[in-house]
């Protein structure tokens, strides 16, 4: 590429071209002449090229001497063919070795002195050896290139065989098994709060399709996320990212865990429930997952999948939607946002090496705004939960300063984000959220005091006096 060896400027033309150098400017252009002649009869690599000339310099890449070679992929070639092909990056550190002379490849045969002449077939053996010796040493360095091409091709990805063994591991980081025991958990915990009598057999068949459905989407998220994950440290030790497992393989165990997850839910607890169930699955998978590449609303829709599960626990539970179900989902709606904007904002970099939208990366002051926002909401939710008759009047008073805590480490965060900041608030968040859970099924009232409370009035008779 941008070579013209100067091979063929030979005879009447270069002659030519030097006297006409000379002529002009004597003692230059005589210098010049010397140098592009002495170059001309240098090895061929060395030939003259159109970056020797001043005038050309700024219009190509200068490369001291060496050829441009560019190769998109790299071609595999067997040791056992000799191929003249080379990559730049392999020749800067392989040296081709030199024709061996034979007097210094063989240096007993100079002490060795002989006053016979040697025989016909002598000098043929010697000339078979000494070639053998040249082709070897040309060999040399093919064979150390094709090493180098080999060792580039392993560390290309490429597909691992699957232990038996190894497959709960995989499986349970396809299903995210720390935020699935998450989203358990607080379906556990709307169900403990409905206001009915406790059924064990509900409560478990509930839970677990809650979890299928769960680890159901998140291997679908981390399905269609392949591509993106790979270029941020966070995610790249994926499975499916890694080559642990196929996506077909991905893609049947995510129909595995949510197709009996959904029907789980629908047939065995009520069909609100099941809705709700392949309602998450889809906000999940098919406008949680692409938004987040789109825009920045990626997080209130992640948002509203995080504040389901405990609306499913309580509708499981009453088989209908009520006020508390709605308030135990606000309380998930407002503490994801200091939850997750705390732990994107230290994340900052992967993120938009991603190629993900979000607001810690494209809207950083609303990214503290919203964190404090919803922070202060919590506390007002605290406060609307006993007038829905959910909890008594004692939780917004014990849950207050757990409520102000986050709140102030939400203030700093706005005041002054830096990653120490962000790190407490998103440290605070963990354990915050159960809790309040625990603090408000502490304070439930209780479905027994509501009955008492209703049929009071109809278990005193009115008595007439006499």
């Amino acid at each position: 590429m941008y070579k013209t060896p100067c091979s063929r400027l030979s005879g009447l033309v270069g002659l030519g071209v030097k006297q006409k150098l000379v002529q002009n400017v004597p003692i230059r252009c005589n210098q010049t002449a010397r140098s592009l002649i002495q170059l001309h009869g240098r090895a061929p690599s060395n030939w003259l090229t159109y970056q020797h000339l001043n005038f050309l310099k700024r219009q190509y890449v200068t490369k001291n001497t060496s050829e441009l070679h560019q190769r998109a992929i790299l071609k595999q070639a067997s040791v056992q063919t000799i191929v003249d092909e080379r990559d730049d990056s392999v020749e800067r550190q392989v040296e081709r070795i030199p024709t061996i002379d034979p007097a210094v490849a063989y240096p007993e045969t100079q002490l060795e002195i002989s006053p016979l002449k040697p025989s016909t077939e002598d000098v043929a053996i010697q000339k078979d050896s000494v070639s053998s010796a040249v082709v070897t040493s040309d060999v040399t360095p093919n064979i150390e290139v094709n090493k180098e091409r080999g060792s580039c091709l392993e560390r290309q990805w490429k597909q691992s065989k699957v232990d038996v063994g190894d497959l709960p591991e995989i499986y349970a980081k396809l299903a995210k098994i720390k935020l699935t025991a998450l989203v358990v958990a607080t379906a556990a915990a709307g169900y403990a709060m409905a206001p009915v009598p406790f059924d064990p057999v509900i409560f478990f068949v509930s839970s677990l399709g809650t979890g299928l459905a769960s680890c159901s989407a998140n291997s679908i998220n981390q399905y269609i996320e392949v591509p993106f994950d790979s270029n941020m440290n966070r995610t790249k030790n994926r499975p499916l990212v890694r080559g642990q497992i196929s996506p077909l393989h991905a893609v049947s165990f995510a129909l595995a865990c949510g197709v009996p997850g959904v029907a789980l839910l629908t047939l065995a607890v009520n069909p609100l429930t099941g809705f709700l169930g392949a309602l998450n699955i889809f906000l999940y998978t098919c406008c949680y997952t692409p938004l987040k590449r789109l825009s920045i609303t990626n997080t209130w829709v992640g948002a509203v999948v995080g504040a389901i599960p405990p609306v499913m626990g309580w509708t499981a539970a009453t088989g209908c939607l009520e006020p508390g179900a709605l308030l135990l989902g606000g309380f998930l709606y407002s503490w994801q946002f200091p939850h997750f904007n705390a732990l994107s904002w230290n994340l900052r970099e992967d993120y938009s090496r991603g190629g993900y939208r979000m607001m810690s990366v494209t809207h950083p002051g609303m990214c503290k705004r919203v964190a404090l926002r919803h922070s202060l909401g919590l506390i007002g939710l605290s406060t609307l939960a006993p007038m829905l008759d959910v909890t008594t009047w004692t939780f917004p008073i014990i849950s207050l300063p757990i409520n102000l805590y986050i709140t102030y480490l939400a203030f700093r965060f706005y005041h002054k984000a830096e990653r120490s900041s962000a790190r407490k608030l998103f440290f605070c968040s963990l354990w915050h959220l159960p809790m309040l859970l625990l603090l408000a099924l502490t304070c439930k009232k209780r479905h027994s005091d509501q009955e008492d409370a209703s049929q009071l009035p109809a278990s005193s008779p009115l008595t007439l006096p006499s």
